[in-house]
C-alpha cells in the first residue's frame, strides 16, 4: 500500500520528473495557458501555484529585508528563463494580489488521437479564452498568401522547362532558353514524295 505517498511518477525518474514540470511551468507562465494531459496538469498545479505565491510575497514585500530578492531568487531556482521571471514578478503577481489562491484552472479537452490520452488545458485564471481574437486571427492568417515549398517550386520549374502553364514568378512558356514557336521552327522537314 502507498500511504503517504504524494504526487505522481508520471512514468519517469525524479530528474526527468521536475524538468518535465519546470518546463512546463515555464511555458504556462509564458503563454499562460498550455495543453497537456490530466495527470500531467494535475501535477503542474500546485507547481505553478507555488511559484506564484512565492512572487507575490516577494511583490507584497517591496524591497524589505531583501524579501524581493530572496523571493526572486527561489522563483529563478525553479525557472530558467529570466523574461518568464520577471514577467511573473511584474504582470501576473500583481494580478493575483488580492486572490487567496487557487491561481490555475484544468479544462478537458478530450482524447488524443494517437494514444488515447486524456487531454487538459491548463491555464491561468484571469487569461481567459476569447474566441472572437482566435477567429480574426484565423482570418489574417487565411488572407496571407500560402508559402511555397520547395517540392512546390521544383514543379513549377519542371514545368515551365517541359513548356507548360506560365507560372506566377517564372519565364512564360521558356525551354531551354528558346521560345516555344522558334523550337518548332527549327526541326527539319520531312521530304514529299518518296519514302
Amino acid at each position: 500500500m502507498r500511504h503517504n505517498v504524494a504526487h505522481r511518477k508520471l512514468g519517469r525518474v525524479t530528474e526527468h520528473r521536475i524538468a518535465l514540470l519546470r518546463n512546463q511551468a515555464t511555458a504556462l507562465l509564458r503563454h499562460e495557458r498550455i495543453e497537456t494531459t490530466i495527470p500531467k496538469a494535475k501535477e503542474l498545479r500546485p507547481f505553478v501555484e507555488r511559484l506564484i505565491t512565492l512572487a507575490k510575497r516577494g511583490v507584497a514585500s517591496g524591497d524589505a529585508n531583501g524579501k524581493a530578492l530572496h523571493a526572486r531568487r527561489l522563483v529563478a531556482a525553479e525557472v530558467a528563463d529570466r523574461a518568464v521571471v520577471t514577467k511573473l514578478f511584474d504582470t501576473i503577481a500583481p494580478r493575483f494580489a488580492e486572490r487567496p489562491g487557487g491561481y490555475t484552472r484544468i479544462l478537458r479537452v478530450g482524447i488524443r488521437r494517437g494514444d488515447a490520452a486524456e487531454v487538459a488545458q491548463i491555464e491561468l485564471v484571469g487569461s481567459e479564452y476569447n474566441p472572437k481574437s482566435a477567429e480574426q486571427t484565423a482570418e489574417k492568417d487565411a488572407a496571407k498568401p500560402k508559402a511555397r515549398g520547395v517540392g512546390d517550386r521544383l514543379k513549377a520549374a519542371a514545368q515551365r522547362m517541359r513548356g507548360g502553364r506560365k507560372d506566377d514568378g517564372g519565364s512564360k512558356g521558356q525551354a531551354g532558353g528558346q521560345t516555344r514557336g522558334a523550337a518548332r521552327k527549327s526541326t527539319t522537314p520531312r521530304k514529299a514524295g518518296g519514302s
